[in-house]
């Protein structure tokens, strides 16, 4: 039987904790073995192979010998409320204080603490992201930095299949890393805000059982289990399995989700130089889609009254969603020696299914009648994602790098058939269901699309001194998208290029305490021809960056303060000669401050919270309606904070709260969403083999919209909700 450290609350098995950050060693040198590293091994670590550098007490120290750095160790790199390494920033781990671009980082145990249940949720206590609600509509919908990322979400740092058409599971992922900012020279063709980088679970070298079950609200039910089986004496043949069986329903009428997640994994003992995690995952979510309501009623007058917020304005018969993902791959990483590392990763992702969705289209001037729509959709999607590279570390003209180089690439195949039917209006005030749909016999879209895409990257992290440190990448890309249109018998295939650069300067002005500044670049494709039939070329981003990071001797406490200005070039907008097609002449741009801190203090208090303002525009569009007006769905303030307090009389017993705030936002234009403030409280319980957790989200059970999919609907959010979770460790 696995025995827990005494309130350890809300944490793994005693197998797979660590112990409290203890104070910075003065050792010069640290030895890295194949045994698992600490965070303050990690930490260390990255100073390793300067030539010169500040020891770790902030006295000089004498130059050290380039050291042997595990990229994929297969442990945890770092836990807690004040995590102070992420990966993404560099696709090696790196302090966050070292790094010149903003990084948000959420851990294990911060989804553990908090009773995360998706993505969006996870991201609430990170600076400049706004998780957005388009209707529950069974996808991670996200802004970054004022922009839509939805399409920036990344597992391991490979971009997802083609279709995305369903959401991450929490429960499989060691923690979420949020790299903000223009972000194309490491990861190629993403939206300007910034990515997402999901860190999966992979196999350790101590041995777990965790069988847990939570129940909740509406409905929920869930069922999980991680193992992980250390194959061999050194424990580096591993094999784990996580699973999870979800059932939930909604406040909303007729609305349901169903998933089924397995996700086993195997690490190979192929000797002390080389690294090998084979992994697998399959998913079946079934859920009918939360459609939101008219804003008519809702946040804007309605004549005839106030609708209900848990209205359905779709029909039940007509039928939801069945996507079923699927993917295989691997994590493959050979050390020539301590300067030199080779690494490959593969992944193999399908994805297919069915959707059926009927949707509100505009509201009848009776403000009582909202049309709609009804469309029956088919999806097979299909990607092959590899990124190879190596990480060098050597001396050049007086001063020590660490550069990563290598190829990016992806090849797919995507295919949305589609039948566009007719559905009568709904009352409002009066609902009718089972009322049937009028189909074509035939699809009304059909159109197959293959994408190639690559991309050569190459990143320098350069210590100039014990004290400046400067970062500086540059890529190429090539893109080559077909689309074959089987309804109008056409063709097209578009091809684009495009170069980006990043450069960033670190200055550690005291120990702990470090200024820098940084500029990035980004681009992505855009599908389609203007009047003229020329294809659009890539919608481009440019981000310059500046902050101040700040790291507790002991580890205890992180923080940073940044302050951006992100501008988005080639958005599309109407042609204002040919009104069915568009141009790329829009522009917008957001500019902010974000603040971040994490801190575990005095032993029973842990707290993670995050401030951002953002002030963003429209600064060129051909409606001149929305020029100079804020981004939709970008609120101008956002606040949140989630604290746990561990009773010193009762270390077992953990209790958590926490809170949020948004400003007034447009939600589209013209209308807005007004400002709300919401509450959540959770506690728990640790035995010598069991956790028991309880929580409930929106204390107050206060009623506001968080989410808008267009000027014809709003999106509720959830009212106070309940879950009770009992976990047994083995």
């Amino acid at each position: 039987m696995i025995h827990l450290r005494p309130g350890a609350a809300f944490q793994r098995a005693a197998a797979l904790a660590l112990p409290r950050r203890p104070a910075r060693s003065t050792l010069p040198a640290l030895r890295l073995g194949r045994h698992a590293l600490t965070p303050l091994a990690l930490c260390l670590s990255q100073a390793a192979f300067a030539q010169s550098g500040t020891a770790v007490d902030g006295t000089a120290q004498s130059p050290a010998q380039l050291q042997e750095v595990r990229i994929n160790a297969g442990t945890e790199k770092d836990v807690g409320f004040a995590p102070t390494e992420a990966q993404t920033a560099g696709k090696m781990p790196m302090r966050r204080l070292e790094t010149p671009q903003s990084v948000g980082v959420v851990t294990r145990e911060q989804m553990e603490s908090r009773q995360i249940t998706n993505l969006q949720q996870a991201l609430q206590t990170v600076a400049g992201v706004s998780p957005v609600n388009f209707g529950r509509r069974g996808v991670d919908d996200l802004n970054i930095r004022g922009f839509r990322s939805t399409e920036s979400v990344l597992i391991d740092g490979l971009v997802q299949s083609v279709g995305m058409w369903t959401r991450l599971n929490p429960y499989g992922y060691e923690r979420f890393e949020v790299l903000k900012g223009a972000a194309s020279v490491l990861y190629g063709q993403v939206q300007p805000g910034g990515i997402v980088n999901a860190v999966s679970k992979r196999p350790r070298r101590e041995a777990l059982t965790e069988v847990g079950v939570e129940v909740g609200s509406f409905g929920q039910r869930t069922l999980q289990a991680d193992l992980n089986r250390p194959l061999n004496e050194s424990g580096k043949a591993a094999f784990r399995i996580n699973a999870q069986v979800a059932n939930s329903d909604d406040p909303t009428d007729f609305i349901y989700r169903r998933d089924r997640w397995i996700a086993p994994s195997l690490s190979l003992d192929l000797g002390p130089q080389t690294d090998l995690v084979v992994f697998a995952t399959y998913n079946q979510s079934q859920w009918m889609r939360q459609q939101g309501v008219t804003p008519y009623g809702t946040v804007l007058p309605n004549r005839n009254g106030p609708v209900r917020r848990t209205l359905y304005t779709g029909d039940p018969s007509f039928g939801g969603y069945d996507i079923e993902t699927k993917s295989l791959g691997y994590a493959l990483e050979h050390r020539f020696s301590p300067a030199l590392t080779l690494r490959q990763n593969v992944r193999y992702e399908t994805e297919g299914g069915t959707g059926n969705l009927v949707a509100n289209s505009t509201l009848q001037s009776n403000q009582r009648l909202q049309n709609r729509t009804a469309t029956r959709q088919y999806m097979d999607d299909e990607m092959l994602a590899t990124d190879t590279s190596v990480l060098a570390k050597f001396a050049a003209l007086g001063v020590q790098h660490q550069l990563v180089a290598g190829l990016d690439a992806r090849t797919g195949k995507s295919w949305l058939g589609r039948r566009t039917c007719s559905i009568a209006p709904m009352d409002l005030f009066n609902p009718v269901y089972g009322v049937a749909a009028r189909c074509p016999a035939g699809l009304t879209i059909d159109a197959p699309e293959r994408l190639t895409v690559a991309g050569l990257y190459a990143q320098d992290q350069i210590r100039l001194t014990p004290q400046w440190t400067v970062l500086a990448g540059l890529r190429r890309d090539w893109s080559t998208n077909t689309i074959d249109d089987r309804i109008a018998r056409e063709k097209t295939r578009q091809k684009d290029s495009a170069t980006t650069l990043s450069a960033g300067v670190v200055y550690e002005f005291v120990p702990g305490w470090a200024a820098y500044a940084s500029y990035g670049e980004s681009f992505l494709p855009v599908s389609g021809t203007s009047f003229s039939g020329a294809p659009f070329v890539p919608e481009t981003g440019k981000q310059w960056e500046t902050g101040l990071k700040y790291e507790a001797p002991d580890r205890s406490v992180t923080g940073s303060l940044a302050l951006f200005d992100l501008k988005r070039s080639n958005v599309t907008t109407a042609d204002p000669v040919n009104a069915t097609f568009q141009v790329q002449t829009g522009t917008q741009r957001a500019r902010g401050l974000e603040l971040e801190v994490g801190a575990e203090l005095q032993r029973h208090w842990k707290l993670t919270g995050a401030y951002t303002y953002t002030d963003s525009e429209v600064t060129r569009d051909n409606n001149a309606a929305i020029v100079g007006k804020p981004l939709n769905l970008t609120p101008r303030s956002t606040f949140a904070l989630w604290a746990t307090y561990q009773l010193p009389q009762m270390p077992q017993l953990t209790l958590g709260a926490g809170a949020r705030h948004v400003t007034r936002q447009v939600g589209s234009y013209p209308f807005s969403l007004p400002a709300y403030t919401v509450v959540d409280l959770s506690v728990g319980y640790t035995g010598p083999s069991y956790r028991i957790t309880a929580g409930v989200k929106n204390v107050f059970d206060r009623a506001y919209y968080d989410g808008a999919i267009n000027a014809n609907v709003v999106s509720p959010s959830l009212p106070r909700n309940f879950s009770v979770g009992l976990t047994y460790f083995f």
